[in-house]
């Protein structure tokens, strides 16, 4: 059973939501984020980035309260609102290619604690004490945990029928993205929603391990204080046939002493090579590997005994062993790169899946890099699988959409 539970959102006004909100703050280089602090005076970018923070020392102390002061600016100046009552969220975002539409709710921490939210990935502690303790200082959270729920067609048919009303939101960003958002605010729907989700007996995080990771570290913590809004934290909750997964691809900067010769010769120990010269190849299927080398590109095809072997393999507990991300690694970047670490390792970087083929080349071309791998994107029944047996994804082997704009929507604490 999952419990999910409306909150009273602090939410931009109608009429400044397209300048308020804003990409996550990583992704902006340090030449788009001074000019979205110059041009836009609205950009949520002024509260988790305020002014002052240009000088070059400055405790870690002092810039959590500068975001919560500039947060409290941001509310008495009218940019944003307060929600009267308790309310969900209907959410949909919309791309070129894409579109993706959720539920913005409160999730269980005690969900969370018993397994209820299912986990896939490992999280590092500096960072979650890092974010347990800016929510700790700040007072707030903009950005939502995106979980999975199993398709349902009674929660489809809703959706539907509700995206025929008028949004309360409607708006165009500069990525050419198109952003709506409903509020259920009546008590009926609020509890046949809540009602929907108890019927579900599991959720699977997506994105926002550390999030969540930080919201149980802060409410451990801080929970005695008597504060409700810490048993639970803000999610996206949406089908996981409607998500995106995408690969994370590696480059790296050497050949740990092999020449090409003698690394394509190790190579075909665990793999078949194909080598397709000049073309932009990327892997097709699960079990197939791309590699840029020396102006080359190649395919990897993985070497099984049999298809029933794979399948076998693939059911039981050990389905961390049929993933292409450590396959990758156990046959290729720890035995034969030296690379043991892929987290901290200075020799290995990740480009998103989303990116061409030709940025690998690119950056291997410019001769930082001395070889790339692509590999096949991971799909939700590996993450569920990983989950369900309490394994762990390697390190940055997914990345995935929708990723939500900072700004939309605040959860108070």
């Amino acid at each position: 059973m999952s419990k999910i539970i409306p909150f009273k959102a602090v939410r931009p006004t109608p009429d400044k939501v397209a300048l308020v909100t804003c990409r996550n703050y990583d992704d902006y280089s340090s030449a788009e984020l001074a000019a979205w602090l110059s041009f836009n005076p609205y950009s949520f970018l002024h509260v988790i980035h305020p002014a002052y923070m240009h000088s070059q020392k400055i405790t870690l102390d002092k810039r959590f309260k500068g975001v919560a002061h500039k947060y409290q600016d941001f509310k008495e100046e009218g940019v944003f609102l307060t929600e009267d009552q308790p309310v969900f969220f209907l959410y949909e975002i919309q791309s070129k290619t894409q579109s993706f539409t959720g539920i913005v709710a409160g999730t269980s921490i005690d969900d969370y604690k018993n397994n209820v939210i299912k986990k896939h990935e490992d999280t590092l502690q500096y960072r979650v004490e890092y974010f347990k303790d800016y929510l700790h200082q700040t007072g707030f959270n903009t950005e939502p945990v995106l979980i999975t729920y199993p398709d349902n067609e009674v929660l489809n048919a809703w959706i539907t029928e509700k995206k025929k009303s008028t949004p309360i939101y409607n708006y165009s960003t500069t990525n050419k993205e198109k952003h709506q958002l409903w509020k259920i605010d009546s008590e009926a729907e609020i509890g046949w929603l809540t009602q929907q989700f108890e019927n579900i007996p599991e959720l699977y995080i997506a994105d926002g391990h550390h999030r969540s990771a930080s919201a149980e570290l802060l409410y451990d913590e801080d929970h005695h204080l008597g504060n409700p809004n810490l048993n639970y934290f803000m999610s996206f909750l949406i089908a996981e046939s409607n998500v995106k997964i995408y690969e994370y691809n590696r480059i790296i900067r050497d050949l740990n002493g092999y020449s090409k010769e003698d690394f394509l010769e190790k190579l075909a120990e665990h793999f078949i090579i194909k080598d397709k010269e000049q073309e932009l190849w990327k892997p097709q299927s699960k079990f197939e590997f791309g590699m840029y080398l020396d102006g080359r590109f190649y395919a990897l095809f993985y070497k099984q005994t049999n298809s029933s072997e794979v399948s076998s393999r693939a059911q039981s507990r050990d389905i961390l062993e049929n993933l292409d991300a450590q396959i990758l690694y156990d046959k290729v970047l720890q035995p034969l790169l030296g690379i043991e670490d892929l987290r901290n390792d200075e020799r290995i970087e990740y480009i998103p899946g989303k990116q061409s083929v030709a940025t690998i080349k690119e950056l291997v071309d410019e001769g930082e890099f001395e070889v790339g791998f692509m590999l096949y994107p991971s799909d939700i029944s590996e993450i569920k699988a990983l989950a369900d047996n309490h394994l762990i994804m390697p390190p940055k082997s997914t990345y995935i959409e929708p990723k939500f704009r900072s700004g939309l929507m605040v959860y108070e604490l």
